[in-house]
């Protein structure tokens, strides 16, 4: 069923809808004629996709802290909505080091003050939470993690997102029946990759920002393998599980990993050398290993059999197309930026024209 079906005109909230994600949910939800209604802090970068997309416009924009309870159940109230996805989160590694307790309060307390709120509805209402791939128990091993594998975390953002899903877990067994008004899923999905990211430390802001000055980057985890997809990747699986969900009591509360196939798995090296084939007088350096930085993972995969089977989710686009969108909108930012807010609305109709062309149920 084509996602207009089901979107337009509903009544949706999406929390961190100033961030890279929410701001293209925001701009996919906009053209599907959504009402939104977006809760999040002030963009934490500039330039930010929220504003160079135009994304303030048309909807309504609040800027509430998820570490505030009563002021994210104010806006649920208010909003009425019909759908909830909920994207908010601290999602930085290195700042995790630097700010745990914030990153804590952010990602697991502010899911709990989001499910909270929506305890308080008095309406139906279908919820997709957002975590991470990194909520795993990650031994860095070659098979792709399944949902049902050991939550974990090394690092304080991932034990973050694992224990955000046990608040999830927990709160669904004790407040959320299958019969009930209420019904959630889970998303699980990171290395998400596209135009208008502008975070510090991640590498794709850190090469473009580095390029379109002529400056060189330096890559602080070269060998690290990660599974690379387009923002309108995953985005495409939470709307997808927010559609079935609408239909099927078996899928609430149900975890679900949305990557590439695993032939996309990729270095950080190849991911920069793809970007380079894209964007003229490129340079980098690779940092030394005695250098001392914080731990970050250098192998994570996922495995996303159960959303083939229970949504019909696939990947729609490959490693290099990925990356030729990604560093197209870039450049186009750089060169004519008056073209961002029409150049979003093309990508995303694009993508919706190659799931087409692939056959996907959800874009026919």
């Amino acid at each position: 069923m084509h996602f207009q079906n089901i979107f337009q005109n509903k009544k949706i909230l999406i929390t961190g809808h100033t961030g890279f994600k929410g701001s293209w949910l925001t701009a996919w939800l906009k053209e599907l004629g959504a009402h939104v209604t977006g809760i999040a802090l002030e963009p934490h970068s500039n330039p930010s996709n929220f504003i160079v997309s135009g994304l303030d416009q048309g909807i309504q924009d609040l800027r509430v802290d998820l570490r505030n309870k009563n002021l994210v159940q104010q806006a649920f109230l208010s909003a009425k909505p019909d759908f909830v996805f909920h994207l908010a989160a601290q999602s930085l590694v290195k700042l995790s080091y630097n700010d745990p307790v914030r990153t804590y309060e952010t990602n697991v307390i502010g899911t709990l003050h989001v499910l909270e709120a929506l305890r308080e509805l008095k309406h139906p209402c279908i919820a997709v939470l957002i975590t991470s791939d990194k909520c795993y128990d990650n031994a860095e091993w070659v098979w792709g993690y399944r949902e049902t594998d050991l939550l974990g975390g090394r690092d304080p953002y991932s034990a973050s997102k694992g224990a955000a899903e046990l608040v999830i877990r927990s709160h669904v067994n004790s407040f959320f029946p299958k019969n009930g008004d209420i019904r959630i899923g889970i998303g699980r999905a990171g290395n998400v990759i596209g135009g208008g990211d502008w975070s510090e430390d991640r590498i794709v802001p850190d090469c473009v920002r580095a390029w379109s000055k002529g400056d060189q980057v330096i890559l602080r985890n070269p060998k690290a393998i990660r599974p690379w997809q387009h923002v309108l990747e995953p985005l495409c699986g939470y709307l997808n599980l927010a559609l079935r969900l609408k239909d099927s009591l078996e899928l609430h509360g149900e975890p679900f990993n949305f990557g590439p196939p695993a032939n996309q798995d990729h270095t950080v090296k190849s991911l920069v050398h793809q970007m380079s084939l894209h964007w003229d007088q490129v340079r980098w350096q690779e940092m030394s290993q005695n250098e001392d930085v914080p731990y970050e993972s250098g192998l994570l995969k996922l495995n996303c059999d159960k959303a083939l089977y229970h949504l019909n989710w696939q990947a729609t686009w490959n490693f290099e197309r990925t990356v030729k969108e990604t560093v197209e909108w870039y450049r186009n930012f750089y060169e004519q930026p008056d073209s961002i807010v029409e150049l979003t609305k093309t990508q995303i109709q694009q993508y919706h024209h190659d799931a087409k062309t692939l056959g996907l149920g959800w874009a026919q």
